[in-house]
């Protein structure tokens, strides 16, 4: 099976998603820049952001050395809830004042025992994975609605439906942002605005590099057998933003290699 990076660098361009714009937040590294690579591969003009801007401007760089077109826009998205809704507006202004995709990847996992975890770490969580999208969507999907297009798709994760020991309010977060989707869905969907989520498995990125052995092991019984790689869920985002999903609404699409659906033996 190829690597992730090698897919990466062998995707060939279409125009499923040409004239269309995108913002993918969390884009410097791991599934946010699969994202962003599979979308502007598919004709999108994409807003890269991360925390720093040379981490997405590298991002972009890449995307626009294999014929793509990118911004790259910084944000902490742990921030004040006006400093969010300038990025919004900030990405907008980039990709020429309209927006057709939000794609809501930005996310932090600290997945300790309930009693170690900080409560600084969990105000940051509730932030990031929480907060963060809902004032996104808020400032973000009304435009979408009143043009009578648009999607979103937000990240879940596996464990957000599976009773594991640790790491509840990461666990909680992500089953909070499913049922946004949902919420949304219905909020939105009747204007036009398509609404989903994308839950990976066990996924091998950059930012849990040190735990590789460990998430090998937790996927060496489910049906694939190895991790999930980002450019998978990129693959399964790109899928639910395009023509092709249109009648998708409020679903959880779980790309996660079976661990969270099957058992063998």
């Amino acid at each position: 099976m190829k690597s992730n990076e090698e897919v990466l660098q062998s995707l060939v361009p279409d125009s499923r998603l040409a004239g269309r714009t995108a913002l993918v937040t969390g884009s410097t590294s791991g599934i946010g820049e699969a994202i962003a690579r599979v979308l502007a591969s598919s004709g999108a003009t994409v807003v890269v952001s991360g925390r720093t801007l040379p981490r997405a401007q590298a991002v972009v760089d890449v995307i626009t050395a294999a014929g793509g077109t990118a911004f790259a826009v910084p944000a902490d998205l742990s921030g004040d809830t006006d400093e969010i809704r300038e990025f919004a507006r900030v990405a907008t202004r980039a990709l020429g004042g309209s927006l057709d995709i939000l794609v809501n990847n930005a996310g932090i996992y600290p997945v300790g025992p309930t009693a170690a975890l900080a409560d600084a770490d969990l105000d940051a969580v509730l932030a990031t994975n929480i907060r963060a999208p809902h004032v996104l969507v808020a400032e973000l999907a009304p435009a979408m609605a009143e043009r009578g297009s648009g999607a979103i798709v937000n990240i879940g994760s596996w464990m957000s439906r599976v009773g594991i020991p640790f790491g509840a309010a990461y666990t909680a977060s992500k089953a909070a942002i499913e049922q946004m989707t949902r919420t949304w869905a219905a909020e939105f969907g009747p204007s036009g605005v398509n609404v989903n989520t994308v839950a990976p498995g066990a996924t091998a990125t950059p930012g849990n590099a040190a735990d590789a052995e460990q998430v090998e092991a937790m996927t060496a019984a489910t049906v694939a057998g190895v991790p999930v790689r980002p450019v998978d869920i990129a693959f399964a985002v790109r899928f639910l933003v395009s023509d092709e999903a249109r009648f998708a609404h409020g679903t959880v699409l779980d790309v996660d290699g079976g661990i969270a659906n099957t058992r063998l033996g």
